[in-house]
């Protein structure tokens, strides 16, 4: 039986994210590193055999940075469209992989972190305390001065998920793969809004600070145990790389008997 999944992948290393500055709204390239890495992750991850297929992704949500969309880019899924930002698909109808449309939305966009845009969290708490606000500053708690706080992030994210839930993965939980189709949901953001999602995913209040970590050009799974949508989780590990072994043994078997011949 079918169980969808949701996939969240955090867009490559910047020169901010280096150095632990909070990123929002500020548009920053990826470094070489992060693009090096994330062209890594596609080829290792994606793929018929791989964690993330294809043929299996119904949607695609991006952020609206640009530091999200281009990390999409790089991870070569083989959209059947331009990205919403070209006006020309980058590879040849040979090399489309899904039938998965891709969304920018607002929903997925960093945290607003208002005045503490730029800043890293050892500097936001000096300054806090200079003011007599306490050095005890805690963003899953406190929030952000003249940005979002935990209320503002939970609002939409659970507007996000009921979404999910209703058109994706309702009509095909339980299902076989085929009369199931594609149905799995991709969604590359950032670090705090994804690990704010994973918490609200599994109803957990993200002010209680959800515990998280999802490193630059991270990837983590969300599914449900016994197939149920009342049972969200976060999948901790899969089967895939068994698939990869196994595909990669038949393939030695292949170049083995055919020299032979």
């Amino acid at each position: 039986m079918t169980t969808p999944r949701v996939f969240i992948i955090r867009h490559g290393e910047t020169e901010w994210s280096l150095n632990g500055r909070h990123t929002g709204t500020t548009e920053l390239p990826l470094t070489a590193n992060g693009e090096k890495r994330i062209r890594a992750t596609g080829k290792a991850l994606v793929g018929d055999d791989r964690l993330i297929v294809p043929r299996h992704l119904a949607h695609i949500y991006v952020s609206p940075r640009r530091r999200a969309q281009h990390t999409l880019e790089l991870l070569g899924l083989g959209c059947p469209d331009p990205m919403p930002w070209q006006t020309n698909r980058a590879y040849p109808d040979s090399d489309v992989r899904t039938s998965a449309k891709v969304e920018i939305t607002e929903d997925v966009r960093e945290w607003d972190y208002g005045d503490y845009e730029g800043l890293t969290s050892a500097t936001i708490r000096k300054q806090r305390k200079e003011r007599g606000l306490g050095d005890d500053w805690d963003i899953w708690r406190d929030g952000c001065e003249g940005g979002e706080s935990p209320t503002d992030i939970t609002t939409r994210l659970d507007r996000l998920i009921v979404e999910i839930r209703n058109r994706f993965h309702e009509p095909a939980i339980g299902k076989s793969r085929k009369e199931a189709g594609p149905c799995d949901v991709l969604i590359v953001a950032h670090g705090h809004i994804l690990r704010s999602f994973a918490a609200r995913w599994i109803g957990k209040n993200i002010s209680d600070n959800p515990s998280l970590i999802l490193e630059a050009g991270g990837v983590g799974t969300l599914s449900y145990e016994h197939h149920s949508l009342a049972e969200p989780a976060i999948l901790l590990g899969g089967g895939f790389m068994v698939d990869v072994v196994e595909n990669a043994e038949e393939d030695e078997k292949r170049i083995m008997k055919k020299g032979q011949i």
